[in-house]
């Protein structure tokens, strides 16, 4: 398929929905974050529609730092991703299932064998956001006082990563026989011990499980800081990030084109996928409405915690004059840095106020929000693809099922009558939806030297 035929879509799934105010608007059930049906619902029509892949963000920690904000976040009542993908795997046939799972505070052995497995209930369909910890609580859930220093987390994520593709490699498609004349279960010619020693981990193979049906599952990264770009495009295969403006989102594009490029790959074998938030009605006043509605359902305490929080912690909110100018620096985070970065550079270009930053973080997040019509969303979304901004979006519903459902009945019939997105399934696997290929297993490309 050529590039220029069709975008990919997938749609991220948080409990209530992706505009912080979403849990208080009365078409969204309160408790949707412990209610599988909900999210079955939810992934059904995601499914119905021929959405590439449903993604679950995750951070294994509460992510606000005091009571009065934590008092009113909606975020703090929800599934583990593996847990909820493993059952929608068994509501489903055709859709992608995104799990996030950091490399900071996870085991390369647990995390591919969890993947392996999830790719095995689901037929092919799993697929790994691959994270480094960037909120500061989680090391505190994990014995640390403090996160690892912001590239020290890249180097483990870089090793984390080869670590769990040599553990799906080790054994080889074939080598479960399953003989019952012979009472050979395994082929142990085809086995191969991983036994790496590194500069942060020890694993020594081989795996329990049989090699995932896609190889690996599908490989999907985050990062926009110059070491999340570096791991992008060396092992990504997805790629999530924010991009709230065409220009930013071009070279961007272009620049990680580029680095894959460098390191052996092919265009195709690496998708950006940036977020867009849509906000959509039938007119333009409808959808400046709805807008209007889910900020004012949302405490400015939230808002500043969460501006806060995206802003890597590095001022107090609270105690400065929201109306004056943010200014064009700030202290270097150890945390998100990528994200920092991004909404500095927007308020410098803006020239926002605090206030006006806090919104803009509370509404969007530093994705690209577009408020309006069908029409109007779908024009923003070929244009950006067009201009080789994106091979696809990652949809993020400011309410569900609401605004999801919005996007379904409203924005795809648009895009499909645009032929710019696809009306069925065409492949068994994620990987075959997504045009990409089902990587070789190391070890027999290398011979048949049996185990090592």
């Amino acid at each position: 398929m050529r590039r220029n035929e069709e975008m990919k879509l997938g749609v991220m799934l948080l409990q209530a929905g992706c505009h912080e105010g979403a849990w208080r608007d009365p078409g969204v059930p309160a408790n949707g974050g412990v209610d599988v049906e909900h999210f079955a619902r939810l992934t059904a029509l995601a499914e119905d529609a021929a959405f590439h892949f449903v993604f679950l963000p995750d951070s294994p920690s509460v992510v606000e730092q005091d009571d009065v904000s934590i008092a009113r976040a909606s975020r703090n009542d929800g599934f583990e991703p593996f847990t909820l993908l493993s059952a929608l795997s068994a509501r489903t046939r055709d859709i992608g299932l995104v799990a996030t799972a950091t490399t900071t505070y996870h085991q390369p052995y647990h995390l591919a064998r969890m993947l392996a497995s999830l790719d095995h209930l689901s037929g092919g369909r799993a697929a790994w956001n691959i994270v480094t910890s960037g909120f500061k609580f989680e090391a505190q859930n994990f014995g640390e006082a403090e996160l690892p220093d912001h590239d020290t987390r890249y180097a483990r994520a870089r090793e984390f990563v080869e670590i769990v593709k040599g553990l799906w490699d080790t054994w080889e498609d074939d080598a479960f026989i399953r003989d019952k004349q012979s009472g050979i279960f395994a082929d142990t010619k085809k086995l191969h011990l991983l036994n790496h020693e590194g500069d942060y981990l020890s694993v020594r193979g081989p795996l329990n499980t049989s090699r995932p049906p896609q190889g690996y599952p599908v490989l999907v990264q985050a990062g926009t800081s110059d070491a999340g770009i570096a791991l992008a495009a060396e092992v990504g295969e997805v790629v999530f990030t924010a991009e709230p403006s065409l220009e930013n989102g071009k070279r961007y594009y272009t620049t990680l084109k580029e680095k894959a490029r460098e390191v052996g790959r092919k265009d195709d074998e690496v998708l950006v996928m940036p977020g867009i938030l849509p906000i959509i009605g039938r007119t333009k006043q409808e959808a400046s409405m709805k807008l209007q509605r889910l900020q004012s359902d949302t405490h400015l305490d939230v808002q500043i915690a969460l501006a806060d929080r995206w802003l890597g912690f590095v001022t107090d909110l609270r105690s400065i004059n929201l109306d004056s100018l943010v200014p064009e620096a700030l202290p270097q985070t150890n945390l998100i840095r990528s994200r920092q970065k991004l909404l500095l550079e927007l308020a410098a270009r803006q020239k926002l106020t605090w206030r006006q930053l806090i919104r803009l973080v509370s509404d969007s997040r530093g994705h690209l929000m577009v408020v309006g019509t069908p029409d109007e969303i779908a024009d923003v979304m070929v244009d950006t693809f067009d201009q080789r901004a994106a091979d696809g979006f990652n949809v993020l519903p400011a309410t569900v099922p609401g605004g999801l459902k919005d996007f379904v009945d409203l924005v795809v019939p648009e895009l499909r009558r645009r032929c710019k997105f696809r009306s069925r399934y065409r492949g068994k696997t994620l990987r075959e939806n997504l045009g990409l290929t089902r990587p070789l297993n190391r070890f027999a490309q290398a011979g048949p030297t049996g185990r090592r």
